[in-house]
């Protein structure tokens, strides 16, 4: 029989019950047992829409970080961390800093914070010195599983491994990170017998950094750490995600664990490979769900190529999805306002669990006892492959007839610099801001108000004016150069432009934790991008025609329209960007035709695209 599993579930709940109870929490509205019943309400709702798995994850829930949690159960937290304040407060402490209020000038700095792997969460990075020293903090962790206990025998704690974890932290004094390895192992030896006297059999232990390149001494500190951890009592279920293993597949294979979990979205092509250089005693997990995406899985082409690895593999195969549900919303069945259609094309994580049902149950009993489960989703799947609705042959034409001219300036710098030199006399350094003013109360309670329809367009259109009028006001006061219209009219730096282009969607609640309390909602990219009419020349040169000083133009960028949005799965991203920066250029030319000169186009999450292998960088770059 299949077994089924889950590498984590989303844990701010689908209506961000963590956030607000955390915020709550923070303010001193509510105290720390209101919290710790919030959360256990919520890590119980979780199993709950978990039942039908096999396995039920423990562990994956956190009031903040999952990478922040591995601290404190290393008892690995920064000794400027309180030591006379609970264990939650000490925790919170790192992850948001604290200042004293009988002395606002002494205050407890937050740990550093950074992308997990590709993704758009954020982790709460590690700090080492070379007097670092681990101790076992399990009470938290065993805590959940007893209560997980209660609902189903088998469960699966999850934990990041001890090479990742060191991989991902920073030593505070140039010291060498893996001289810390052997006590850091002997900790996570110390947990895993701990969790084995807990009647616990498998443990997902999760080294990401194994789709990343690796050095011999890295490659060696794996082979060290899991040739010790073999001794001990429990199983463990090896588990990489966000790529192929590349280089590292053989060693991957062929370290001492009794499974391993492999990305089948983004490393399908190894999938042989694996299966002839596993250890047929060895369990092979295929992750056959998108874990980072919020599309619909073709269950029909995917039954296709697993049910003759089942015929081989038979009890040695598990189903999950590829990595953590994170980084997708908790159920789509949230959705009240949703376009039909588009929705009919989605599964959050919710729809993901229960996709991955019908798989098991197909391979188990037959593709005939979910015959309509299946037929429902060939027809979702040929609805989405078909529509004119994401097929658009203009914009698919305008892209394939882009050319190296469309890439280079009329002129030269040299040339343009004196024009602009002329033009705007600006002096040698001139001044100005990076875009936005804050985005105020009064300005989120119009806006509101205009949405629910409390207030119409002509007084919402001048509720924006006066803040433009009063953002070019303070900046002229201040004696800026080139001054900004204050973006008052934009909800979010995506979401504002995406709203205006054809090809994108917005949900209600498709939230996804970015980090603590901070959720986003991506925007999701169904179709292919054109932009209908101008975005944002009515409020540049309304802004203009205040000012004698030049007033920038402020776009978003085509590759952080791109990051920071759920992305269409049936063309190559480079497709999709190149469709975004044909529009956001569309706007440009309006934007000069207006008689605005200077224009800020915003990249803030370049960066974000970067592969996890440099090997592989320039390809994005380019």
């Amino acid at each position: 029989m299949i077994t089924t599993h889950n590498l984590g579930f989303p844990r701010i709940g689908k209506n961000r019950e963590l956030k607000f109870a955390l915020e709550s929490y923070w303010r001193g509205d509510t105290t720390q047992a209101d919290l710790q019943e919030r959360g256990q309400a919520l890590r119980q709702n979780h199993w709950q829409l978990q039942h039908q798995l096999d396995y039920l994850p423990v562990g994956d829930f956190s009031f903040y970080d999952q990478v922040l949690d591995t601290s404190a159960l290393l008892g690995n937290l920064p000794t400027r961390a309180d030591n006379q304040a609970n264990a939650l407060d000490r925790y919170f402490q790192v992850a948001r800093g604290q200042s004293q209020a009988e002395n606002p000038c002494q205050h407890i700095a937050a740990g550093e914070m950074t992308k997990w792997f590709d993704t758009n969460y954020h982790y709460i990075v590690p700090e080492f010195t070379a007097q670092t020293q681990f101790t076992l903090y399990a009470d938290n962790l065993i805590a959940q599983i007893k209560e997980a206990q209660q609902h189903q025998p088998k469960i699966k704690p999850v934990i990041i491994g001890p090479v990742s974890y060191l991989w991902l932290g920073k030593t505070k004094d140039n010291s060498n990170k893996l001289d810390l390895l052997d006590d850091l192992v002997a900790c996570y030896e110390q947990l895993l017998i701990t969790l084995a006297q807990h009647d616990i059999e498998w443990v997902q232990i999760d080294e990401p950094i194994l789709v990343t390149e690796l050095d011999n001494a890295w490659q060696h500190a794996l082979k060290k750490t899991y040739f010790s951890l073999n001794k001990t009592p429990v199983k463990l279920l090896l588990t990489s995600y966000f790529g192929e293993l590349k280089e590292n597949l053989h060693l991957a294979c062929e370290l001492p664990v009794a499974g391993l979990h492999l990305d089948a979205i983004n490393a399908f092509t190894e999938i042989t490979q694996v299966i002839d250089w596993l250890a047929p005693h060895k369990i092979l997990s295929l992750g056959v769900i998108n874990g980072r995406n919020i599309w619909k899985t073709d269950l029909n082409t995917t039954l296709a190529w697993l049910e003759p690895l089942y015929a081989r593999l038979n009890d040695r195969l598990w189903l999950a999805p590829s990595c953590s549900l994170l980084h997708v919303p908790v159920d789509l069945n949230s959705e009240q306002q949703f376009d039909q259609e588009i929705q009919s094309w989605l599964a959050f994580a919710v729809q993901k669990l229960d996709e991955l049902t019908v798989l098991s149950t197909a391979l188990n009993e037959g593709r005939n006892t979910v015959a309509e489960a299946l037929t429902l989703n060939a027809t979702a799947i040929e609805s989405r492959n078909s529509s004119t609705r994401v097929h658009n042959p203009k914009v698919k034409t305008r892209v394939a007839h882009i050319d190296a001219d469309a890439s280079n300036r009329q002129s030269a710098y040299s040339k343009r610099a004196v024009i602009q030199k002329q033009r705007f006399n600006l002096p040698l350094f001139p001044t100005t801001t990076i875009g936005s003013f804050p985005q105020t109360p009064e300005i989120r309670q119009a806006r509101k108000q205009f949405r629910l329809g409390e207030i119409d367009e002509q007084h919402y259109q001048q509720f924006i004016k006066n803040e433009i009028i009063h953002a070019i006001e303070q900046q002229e006061v201040l004696g800026l150069d080139v001054l900004v219209h204050g973006e008052a009219e934009r909800n979010d730096m995506v979401e504002y432009f995406g709203q205006q282009l054809d090809g994108y969607a917005f949900s209600q609640f498709g939230w996804v934790q970015s980090y603590g309390s901070r959720c986003v909602k991506p925007p999701i990219i169904f179709g292919d991008i054109s932009r209908p009419k101008p975005m944002t020349v009515d409020w540049a040169t309304y802004a203009q025609s205040l000012s004698n000083k030049p007033v920038k133009g402020m776009l978003t960028g085509s590759v952080t329209l791109l990051n920071w949005s759920f992305v269409r799965d049936d063309q190559p991203r480079s497709q999709t960007c190149l469709q975004l920066a044909l529009a956001i250029r569309d706007e440009v030319l309006d934007l000069e035709a207006a008689g605005i000169r200077i224009i800020q186009i915003d990249e803030a999450a370049l960066r974000e695209g970067l592969p996890l292998r440099q090997s592989q960088w320039q390809s994005y770059l380019d």
